[in-house]
């Protein structure tokens, strides 16, 4: 395998999944290939790795791995989950939606919270794999760090004392969701 499509316009996304993968196989973007994204019509994040997996694999004859992720907060009722990108972009950015995550969460004593990742391989000829990673953790009672994308900087896993979103990118990237997705998928797709 010599390139791959990552199934993402997210560029946070696409700077993770590209640093997990072989550096000998070369990462394109839809970006590059001025592909629109799919509409998330899955009610699961497997569903919507899946759908992109395939929607994306119509315009290329490459392999290609898509993303789907969020955040999951236990006293929002699992929200926003599969709409964390579609809440970041009913509030008007991240920054504005964790603030309003942030005012939801002020009485609530249970601030756990779970960072799920879908990841979905899609081979040219058409067999897909899809596998799921987790990362506990709990919601801060502000927002700190300028380091991460998304929610990381609201973001505290279990075991640690500091935000996504201040952690070193590397450190980062070596404990996440996307991480524990990849690393299953590694087990079954050894070319990455």
């Amino acid at each position: 395998m010599k390139k791959i499509l990552i199934g993402t316009h997210n560029k946070g996304k696409f700077k993770e999944i590209s640093y997990l993968i072989s550096k000998k196989i070369k990462k394109i973007s839809p970006n590059q290939l001025k592909i629109a994204s799919p509409e998330e019509t899955g009610k699961t994040f497997s569903a919507n790795s899946k759908l992109k997996a395939k929607y994306f694999s119509k315009f290329v004859k490459l392999p290609v791995i898509s993303d789907d992720s969020g955040l999951c907060i236990k006293a929002l009722n699992q929200k926003p989950g599969i709409y964390s990108a579609r809440w970041a972009k009913k509030y008007g950015s991240f920054l504005k939606a964790m603030k309003f995550i942030l005012k939801k969460m002020i009485k609530k004593k249970n601030r756990s919270a779970i960072f799920i990742c879908s990841l979905t391989f899609k081979y040219p000829k058409g067999k897909m794999v899809t596998v799921v990673g987790k990362v506990k953790g709990f919601i801060s009672f502000k927002i700190i760090g300028t380091k991460g994308f998304g929610y990381d900087p609201i973001f505290i896993p279990c075991n640690h004392t500091i935000t996504f979103g201040q952690m070193n990118k590397l450190k980062k990237i070596k404990i996440d969701h996307r991480y524990q997705a990849f690393k299953k998928m590694k087990k079954k797709i050894r070319i990455l």
